[in-house]
């Protein structure tokens, strides 16, 4: 009878060990992705390889910043109160977002690696000093969100992969001659909102840029600026001091479709100025400029 009883006694513990009664699954660690597929010696054998410290270690998991957010090779950092570029950001990143943070400086190894980051935004922090290698790694990059920083030149040697660069609201005051060379993908620079006179713009400073859309608004401009991109299909010269447009000044524009010189102090527009635009479609124009708020 005792064996009898002994091979039930057997079968029940069998039996509540068996997957089919077993109760919901609920992770404790990373050991546990293991149970499903290994026999009761083998996870003796893994307990107490864990125990002595002799079992294997866990594969490297990706890593992300801490606070910051990662998720579809898309790496979110705003609004962290961040003081540099953080470390240990994913290789595989397309885009990284550092904006509304105190960032001062790009050191030269802060992107170090990540060649295949397409977009990367650095609005709204403190960046007045920029590593002339910063963006040497990024050899793919195409966006580049440079607006409200402390910038008083165009940083030096852009990504010849860059398709558009926002550098609104900074200190420019000086665009140097080739500031943008190499850059034969340039489409579109928004340069609006910095210090910039006529004079801040040396011979050559657009040279070999092929740009279909220009931005210089709310600057310090008195006239068209002279020996702009050919290419233009839209400029934009709103909220500067002009008060004048001279034969000249348009002549090399074929392209041009949208002319934008409103909220200037424009008096006279020389006759004959716009017969050199046969693509114009639309002209905003306004003679003397109303105080605006600040946006």
């Amino acid at each position: 009878m005792l064996p009898h009883c002994s091979l039930l006694l057997l079968l029940c513990i069998v039996q509540l060990l068996s997957p089919s009664s077993a109760l919901p699954f609920e992770q404790k660690g990373f050991w546990d992705f293991a149970m499903d597929s290994m026999d009761s010696d083998g996870m003796m054998t893994m307990m107490r390889d864990e125990e002595d410290g002799s079992a294997f270690p866990p594969p490297e998991l990706p890593t992300c910043p801490f606070g910051c957010q990662c998720r579809l090779r898309v790496v979110q950092c705003s609004d962290l109160g961040m003081t540099e570029v953080p470390k240990n950001i994913p290789r595989d990143t397309k885009f990284l977002d550092l904006q509304n943070n105190h960032i001062t400086e790009l050191k030269e190894d802060d992107f170090k690696g990540l060649t295949n980051l397409y977009g990367l935004s650095l609005r709204n922090n403190l960046i007045s000093k920029v590593h002339p290698k910063t963006f040497a790694p990024l050899k793919h990059m195409q966006k580049l969100y440079f607006s409200k920083n402390l910038l008083t030149t165009i940083p030096k040697n852009l990504p010849s992969s860059l398709v558009e660069m926002r550098i609104h609201e900074n200190r420019i005051k000086k665009v140097a001659a080739g500031a943008f060379s190499g850059l034969v993908n340039m489409n579109c620079i928004e340069m609006g909102a910095n210090p910039l006179q006529n004079s801040g713009f040396e011979p050559g400073a657009f040279k070999g840029l092929k740009l279909n859309y220009l931005r210089i608004s709310e600057a310090k401009l008195t006239g068209v600026p002279k020996d702009l991109p050919d290419s233009l299909h839209e400029l934009h010269l709103d909220q500067n001091q002009i008060q004048a447009v001279e034969l000249e000044d348009l002549k090399r524009y074929k392209n041009l479709y949208r002319l934008g010189l409103g909220f200037n102090h424009i008096r006279n527009i020389e006759n004959g100025s716009l017969s050199y635009l046969p693509m114009l479609r639309e002209l905003q124009r306004t003679t003397v400029a109303p105080e605006l708020d600040a946006v």
